[in-house]
């Protein structure tokens, strides 16, 4: 299982989100077809954007609530000072990918950005 974790601001529309994914695995050196879902922290579940981005991909928006974000963050590599004032989690799109991944999963690639969003990878066991 290939997962992209994803965050996004409010004024994120879906195309963003669509090429910082193809850019995420161009930089992984994956194709489309290895990734299984999307996912997001649970609080993001009015995110539109990214409800569209899952959408057009044809993959599973995975919503993963506050207490699996914290316990995958203590695996994430990336610590944001803003992500932690504004929601209280240290990296959103790492920690969704590796919790959505599974406990043992690893990140594949760790978080890069975009005007308006984060996208991280993790592979895992989970079927």
């Amino acid at each position: 299982m290939i997962v992209a974790g994803l965050g996004c601001r409010k004024n994120c529309d879906a195309q963003e989100i669509l090429r910082l994914i193809e850019r995420a695995l161009d930089q992984a050196a994956l194709p489309l077809v290895a990734l299984t879902a999307l996912t997001t922290a649970s609080f993001k579940v009015d995110a539109e954007a990214l409800r569209k981005a899952a959408a057009a991909l044809g993959l599973p928006l995975l919503l993963i609530g506050e207490d699996e974000l914290r316990a995958a963050s203590q695996r994430a590599l990336t610590r944001s000072s803003v992500t932690l004032a504004a929601t209280g989690l240290m990296a959103i799109a790492e920690s969704a990918a590796l919790a959505a991944a599974g406990e043992s999963s690893t990140l594949i690639l760790p978080r890069i950005k975009s005007a308006a969003a984060t996208c991280a990878l993790a592979k895992g066991a989970r079927p």
